[in-house]
């Protein structure tokens, strides 16, 4: 399952994500979203777990959670969609 980690500290790492939802089970990839310019933390990630048991458990858990003075957002990632508006 792709889980959603928002408001993160800009100065929180992948492997620091990594640890922190492996206490819930196997995470099978850790993508922190960065500015391409900077390469500047945009304050969010995405973290996969192997099995949706364990990730529904470290939603639940970290949702709300405080990490280095931020409350965290955890939830099911949604799918992409397109932000850009039809051209006729």
């Amino acid at each position: 399952m792709n889980i959603y980690v928002g408001n993160l500290p800009y100065n929180v790492t992948e492997d620091e994500l990594q640890e922190i939802f492996a206490e819930y089970g196997d995470v099978s990839n850790v993508n922190m979203i960065t500015d391409k310019y900077t390469g500047q933390s945009k304050g969010f990630a995405f973290v996969e777990m192997e099995k949706q048991v364990d990730a529904e458990e470290a939603i639940k858990a970290l949702n709300s959670s405080t990490l280095k003075d931020r409350q965290l957002k955890v939830n099911q990632a949604r799918p992409k969609t397109s932000h850009r508006p039809k051209r006729y």
